[in-house]
């Protein structure tokens, strides 16, 4: 960790938690207390088991301590899990006789009611070491509460290139992982900070699904006195207020995944609490929450449900989950089961539906609305007058306005009603919020794409020849049927003409399906996304179909979806039906990546347009009238993030939706849907402004100055910076190409491309030729580039290749030469910095003491030149097995250690320890495989390295400190 890392990151994150209560202690301060190879504060555990559980015996508190220290599994996923469900789930029991016969009681290991009393110890550590045989890892700041390490932080400079801030955290926490899986058994949160950047993800998860917290509820953000990303961080999760409430209720594993809550989805979860408790009238007690499509609702549901049935004043309430499609009340049910809550019972008619919300307190019942349908000649019967009964209602403002609403409230009359929508609220109709409530909380479509909860919309017309606006279809009737008088004309529109007929032209259909094809193979199936055709009837969308597989030639599959009617006899329609499984499997199959399956494209009507959430869907073509609300939802279609080169999602229409889009923002507050589409057009002064920005970095150059603009690219701050330009430049040329308005800055894109190869190869980058961070249209344009205009781009040529001197002489210039030699001396001294640690640190310290040298003009470039030279020629010979001290190649790195070491031990002393140790390794793994897996072997080998160096005349300190740097040298000299 560098000193800057330090002060600007770890420290002011160590301080801010003081600020908050928590006792600060460095790991060196702790090692009276614990064990070097161990990952619980075992002595503050015990103490906080007492403190909790006054009656407890030291049997029972032994055995528990035991129990979470010598967990057996060898999974530390399924550890993870098992630790979680003692910590926040089903919890410990021990067998005690507490005066009525010895049974079962309940241990508490929090007091989860006052998370601030003194039953809770809060600690910060930092730099604490753990140490087993694999190695030791030192984590920047782990949190422990009662002495469990709940949470882990990783810290990086600020200094450190943007982008690659947080995801060196997270390759350092895989790092921790493979060393010492056993700190991440108790593990919940996992932070990965810069100061200014600052996210929280749970085990395995990617550096992509790390999240925000960009508000520090229930503290007010002023309160936290700092806008800083880091701070405002630790005051919403890190506080002893909200730690344990966050850590209880707000972590699920969803199937194989560990999902902790997003800030929205616990302030709404929060907020709704608070409502409920806070009014004694059920009526009060409901609300709306508007988060937008693709922001977790879902998950919200579960969380709030999860807390819900925790609450002790709510007596264990009913939850009745109320869907208005059969395909979204499959899928709450399934997200229900997924995250392990218990018992969601679908009712699966009318009558059960009666006979589930009958049961009582405890019980789950997801429902369809309509199951609240009573017949012609019934009232709807009260089935329940609790008042402990909170209905959570999914797309609220679609159908809970109707008499299937007035039923649901009649049979339940005293419950808590919650509306949760993807969009938002007419503002003219207010008929919402009037059964609901008013707002609980909003989470706007605009902020979920600058939180990257979600990506932005674009759109982008196509054929507009073709699209269905204002007077169209009048003016192409009149066109059709000119030759009819105007009586004739009125009959025939009135019986025959409509928009079906119109959208669904043979013409029109095969222009619109060669032009989808030619669109998504170019745009999107490059880059390895799929897509929806969304078409005005079910005959429309099997058109389609058969028109898309025909202009495909097979490059893709498509398969249509759509609701079977009752009495089908068009035979195309029959073609196409699918029963409930296979729809399943279709769903199945699109949902993976285009290389596992070719399935890349579904054609629906109305299916699938509200609560399908496939992120590996990037495109909707849209060939039908769709408004306000089922507009929204169903571009929302494609605003789920995948990976990291999914930066956008695009509607492509067909039929002229845009100005359905003004009409919305007539009907929805401007604030709420902006955002909502961003035309493709608007993506061209942003295109123009990231030209120039990376543009600049080569003013004055021409283009056959390569060289040049390469040296311009030395330093690693300006290679850095130029890289984010580039990919910002590469990112909105993903966006707009094949659009012809990106044609005039196609050559500058291959220009600097060409340079960013080059660099990439002279500084000896360590992914060389890769360019996989750009789009798959950008890649392939660049790649045709190089190979057809002769320029080379190659790897970086190593200083041990026999070609080395032959390669520089290609550079006309000396301070290219010098650059190539350079960083081709500091990627070999990297490579084999573990071989020798003290020579090659050494032959680095000279190579930054030179660069120094030459800066202050103490030396010319030519001798630079002459200098690097000498140090290639010492690696030359190193690597050829010629040593300064005489021992071999092997013996010398753990000469070279004793000397750094034991400065006042004669030359021959340290040369014969050298040997004898390097022998004694030697011989001791020689017969055993795969000796570095196996932990007991290591352990013993370990002390008799140390007894060896101890009998040489070592001290105890510095044997133990050349001990483990011996053993690493024997794992690369002798791994097998």
């Amino acid at each position: 960790m560098s000193q800057y890392e330090y002060t600007k990151v770890e420290l002011p994150f160590i301080e801010r938690l003081k600020e908050y209560g928590y006792t600060h202690f460095t790991g060196a301060q702790l090692e009276t207390e614990r064990g070097q190879n161990q990952v619980l504060l075992e002595n503050r555990f015990r103490s906080a088991l007492k403190r909790l559980n006054p009656w407890i015996s030291d049997t029972n508190v032994e055995r528990i301590i035991h129990q979470f220290s010598a967990i057996t599994t060898a999974d530390l996923w399924e550890a993870n899990k098992q630790v979680i469900d003692w910590l926040f789930g089903e919890g410990i029991t021990v067998e005690q006789d507490l005066g009525s016969g010895k049974k079962g009681q309940t241990v508490r290991l929090f007091n989860f009611d006052e998370p601030t009393s003194k039953d809770n110890e809060y600690l910060v550590v930092n730099q604490m070491t753990i140490t087993n045989a694999n190695g030791s890892i030192r984590p920047d700041i782990l949190i422990f509460v009662n002495g469990l390490p709940l949470v882990i932080v990783e810290c990086k400079s600020p200094k450190l290139q943007p982008e690659k801030q947080l995801p060196e955290c997270v390759k350092q926490f895989e790092r921790y992982i493979e060393t010492n899986e056993k700190l991440f058994f108790y593990n919940q949160l996992m932070i990965a900070t810069s100061r200014d950047r600052a996210r929280v993800g749970t085990l395995f998860a990617k550096a992509q699904h790390y999240g925000l917290w960009t508000d520090p509820y229930p503290m007010h953000l002023d309160a936290v006195g700092s806008d800083r990303p880091q701070d405002i961080l630790i005051a919403g999760i890190l506080r002893k207020e909200v730690l344990l409430n966050l850590l209880n209720n707000y972590i699920v594993y969803d199937g194989k995944v560990k999902k902790f809550a997003r800030y929205q989805q616990y302030r709404a979860v929060e907020k709704a609490i608070d409502r409920i408790v806070a009014n004694k009238n059920p009526a009060l007690r409901g609300g709306v929450v508007w988060h937008t499509q693709g922001s977790g609702k879902s998950l919200t549901m579960v969380y709030l449900a999860k807390k819900l049935r925790r609450m002790p004043r709510l007596e264990n309430p009913m939850i009745v989950i109320v869907t208005d499609r059969e395909d979204l009340d499959n899928q709450i049910t399934e997200t229900f089961q997924a995250c392990g809550f218990p018992n969601p019972n679908q009712a699966e008619s009318v009558k059960d539906l009666k006979y589930q919300l009958s049961k009582g307190q405890g019980t789950t019942v997801m429902t369809l609305i309509h199951k609240f349908q009573a017949r012609e000649d019934e009232v709807f019967p009260i089935i329940s007058e609790a008042e402990n009964i909170i209905v959570m209602t999914d797309e609220s403002h679609r159908s809970q306005y109707k008499g299937l609403a007035m039923n649901m409230r009649k049979a339940l009359p005293n419950a808590t009603f919650i509306g949760f929508t993807g969009t938002p609220i007419n503002k003219k109709d207010k008929s919402t919020t009037g059964k609901f409530g008013s707002y609980i909380d909003e989470y706007t479509i605009d902020r979920a794409v600058k939180d990257g909860a979600t990506v932005p919309i674009f759109y982008e017309s196509r054929l507009p020849t073709l699209h269905m606006q204002g007077e169209t279809l009048d003016e192409l009737f009149t066109r059709s049927f000119h030759e009819y008088d105007d009586d004739a004309k009125e009959r025939i529109k009135d019986k025959y003409v409509n928009k079906e007929l119109i959208l669904t032209a043979p013409d029109r259909m095969r222009d619109i399906a060669l032009d989808i094809v030619k669109h998504f193979e170019e745009k999107i199936l490059i880059n390895g996304y799929k897509a929806q055709v969304v078409a005005i009837s079910r005959r429309a969308a099997a058109m389609y179909k058969e028109l898309i597989d025909k202009f495909s030639n097979g490059a893709f599959e498509t398969a249509v979806i759509f609701s079977e009617g009752q009495n089908d006899t068009d035979e195309l329609l029959k073609k196409y039906k699918t029963s409930k499984e296979e729809e399943k499997a279709l769903i199945k199959r699109f949902k993976k990546p285009f290389s596992e399956d070719k399935l890349a494209m579904l054609i629906v009507c109305d299916k699938l347009l509200t609560g399908f959430d496939a992120p590996i869907e990037q495109v909707m073509y849209l060939d039908k009238p769709l408004k306000e609300h089922n507009l929204l939802q169903a571009i929302a279609r494609t605003n789920r993030r995948y990976d990291e080169h999914k930066t956008y999602g695009l509607i492509v229409d067909y039929f002229g939706v845009s100005r359905f889009l003004d009409e919305a923002l007539e009907t929805f507050s401007e604030s709420d849907v902006k955002g909502a589409l961003v035309s493709i057009d608007a993506e061209l002064p942003r295109l123009e402004q990231r030209h120039r920005s990376v543009m600049r970095f080569f003013d004055g150059l021409k283009r056959d100055e390569l060289e040049r603009a390469v040296l311009r690219l030395k330093e690693e701050d300006i290679r850095a910076q130029f890289d984010i330009a580039y990919k910002k430049f590469a990112q909105s040329m993903d966006r707009v190409l094949p659009d012809p308005k990106a044609e005039r800055f196609i050559g500058d894109l291959k220009w600097v491309s060409v340079i960013r190869q080059l660099a990439r190869s002279r500084y000896a980058v360590v992914d060389g030729m890769d360019i996989s961070d750009c789009g798959e249209k950008v890649r392939q344009m660049v790649h045709d580039y190089i190979h057809t205009s002769g320029i080379e781009v190659r790897d970086p040529i190593a200083i041990l290749d026999g070609n080395f001197k032959k390669e520089l002489e290609k550079h006309t210039l000396p301070e290219s030469k010098a650059a190539e030699m350079e960083h081709a001396i500091k990627r070999e001294i990297s490579v084999r910095m573990d071989e020798d640690p003290v020579f090659y640190k050494s032959l680095k310290e000279k190579v930054e003491e030179l660069i120094e040298r030459l800066k202050a003009e103490q030396i010319s470039i030519f001798e630079l030149l002459d200098e690097y030279e000498m140090l290639r020629g010492k690696i030359v010979e190193k690597v050829a097995g010629k040593t300064e001290s005489g021992l071999s190649v092997y013996e010398e790195p753990y000469y070279n250690k004793l000397v750094e070491i034991c400065e006042t031990r004669a030359e021959y002393e340290l040369k014969d320890i050298a040997k004898g140790i390097h022998q004694f390794i030697g011989q001791n793994v020689a017969t055993i495989t795969d000796w570095t897996k196996k932990t007991d072997f290591k352990r013993q080998l370990n002390s008799k390295v140390l007894m060896q160096l101890v009998e040489q005349g070592m001290s105890v300190q510095e044997a133990g400190m050349l001990t483990g740097y011996f053993m690493a040298l024997a794992e690369k000299q002798y791994g097998n």
